[in-house]
């Protein structure tokens, strides 16, 4: 069941919950086992929120007189009027190759994709949400010219008011379709349990490629607390995107730790992290940035930026 409240008021619970926890958008999402982009969706109101979720708020007693209805999951998950057929205009369709298997971790990692009737925009949509202090340059440098490079559609970048998260999106009906039949599920990803396709898995090229993209959307590069020695941490809320991503490390020769806390997989042995800078490496700044400031390798193990 989804709930409507009243005009701002789902805005409101869901930005007094997360200043009232002291967490970041990403926190609270991982809290709530959604994806950031979805979060960030119900807090604009462009989507009506679960009633499960609804129940896992601190606050839900405090707004519950805001709520004008129920309805059923399949009315109108973005609110709004009339149904639109959303932008039919031809795309380039790609092949399969490492440049659409690194998208697709991308998409895997900070992406949404959005298919549903009831709404008069929007309805058919990728959406990838960064932080703007950090994944800005990653996102209009690097992310905006591979989705035009593959699929001949421009997105149009964005950036949420009263939060650090920016966003490009590209609405289009017929990339939404080609990304259906590549098994990517319209919704939340961890919701429907989305993982990498068998298209991705069976090639190790692309599978190294999909993994970068999932690296520098989901995952980051630190040195560990009083120590000399550092960590590459994957942290994913999706059972089974963690377990597929911890057997696609290994199956490239690289041996992770366990799944921790539910949600974390790490990569901590010297020769285990530049394993993995040497075969899958970063596309993102902020993760190649800090690998160079600690000189665990040479920038060029990752993929570079153009100027």
């Amino acid at each position: 069941m989804r709930l409507i409240f009243k005009e701002n008021k789902q805005r409101g619970l869901l930005k007094e919950e997360k200043d009232a926890r002291k967490l970041t958008w990403k926190e609270l999402s991982n809290y709530l086992c959604l994806d950031k982009g979805r979060l960030i969706s119900y807090f604009y109101e462009e989507c009506a929120l679960p009633k499960d979720i609804f129940n896992k708020l601190n606050l839900r007693n405090k707004y519950r007189k805001f709520i004008l209805r129920e309805e059923e999951d399949n009315w109108g998950q973005i609110k709004g009027g009339k149904v639109s057929k959303g932008n039919t205009k031809e795309i380039k369709l790609p092949k399969n190759s490492r440049r659409l298997a690194e998208f697709y971790g991308i998409m895997l990692g900070d992406g949404n994709l959005t298919k549903i009737k009831g709404h008069k925009r929007g309805t058919y949509s990728i959406r990838i949400v960064g932080d703007s202090r950090n994944d800005k340059k990653y996102l209009t440098r690097y992310v905006k010219p591979m989705i035009k490079e593959l699929f001949d559609i421009t997105p149009r970048v964005g950036k949420f008011k009263d939060s650090n998260a920016v966003f490009i999106e590209a609405v289009s009906k017929k990339l939404v379709e080609f990304l259906e039949q590549k098994e990517f599920k319209p919704g939340d990803k961890i919701r429907n349990v989305v993982g990498i396709p068998s298209w991705i898995k069976k090639n190790p090229r692309f599978l190294k490629s999909c993994l970068r993209g999932l690296y520098d959307t989901d995952g980051s590069f630190y040195r560990l607390a009083n120590q000399n020695s550092h960590q590459i941490n994957f942290s994913n809320r999706n059972s089974r995107l963690l377990n597929e991503v911890r057997d696609s490390l290994i199956l490239l020769g690289i041996f992770p730790s366990n799944i921790t806390k539910g949600k974390e997989i790490n990569i901590t042995k010297k020769s285990e992290l530049r394993k993995f800078i040497k075969l899958i490496g970063f596309s993102n700044p902020k993760h190649l940035n800090k690998i160079d400031a600690e000189r665990i390798a040479p920038s060029s193990s990752g993929q570079i930026l153009s100027a």
